[in-house]
């Protein structure tokens, strides 16, 4: 499972011009789900998020959760982020599961974000088209892959 993590201001997500989901002052979460993945993925990619300590103390030092900051998570889908670009001009997405596989995991991810912080976790639409609005606050954007923990 592969997530771009980005430290927002605020953040939505639309389909047709209707929004579907918004938060404050958070995490805008862009996930990736290849037929690979397992609970274990979720698990640990969970943890990590909602401990990750990127978030400015008093000092100005990254030093806080998104917990620790009472902030919001907004989970997207995005399929794209399990993209191949090692062979000719157009990407490919072998790698990347199909609803059947995804869907599932998509769903236990949210589900255990909701969990770990105790709050509501809007989202899109698995497989909408969507358009997203944030305000990156830094910047701060993490890549995390679940498949290689140290590559990042």
């Amino acid at each position: 499972m592969r997530l771009v993590i980005q430290r927002v201001r605020h953040a939505s997500v639309s389909i047709e011009e209707r929004k579907v989901g918004a938060i404050g002052q958070g995490l805008l979460i862009l996930a990736g789900i290849e037929e690979a993945d397992t609970r274990e993925d979720i698990d640990w990619l969970c943890r990590k998020v909602t401990s990750m300590r990127i978030f400015d103390d008093e000092n100005g030092v990254m030093n806080r959760s998104v917990t620790d900051v009472d902030g919001q998570i907004l989970v997207v889908s995005q399929f794209t982020l399990m993209a191949s670009t090692r062979k000719g001009n157009r990407p490919s997405y072998i790698r990347a599961a199909r609803p059947e596989t995804a869907i599932p995991l998509y769903e236990a991810f949210v589900e255990q974000l909701k969990q770990l912080t105790g709050k509501d976790v809007p989202t899109g639409v698995f497989g909408a088209d969507m358009q997203v609005e944030l305000v990156n606050d830094g910047p701060v954007t993490i890549l995390m892959d679940s498949k290689n923990p140290h590559d990042f």
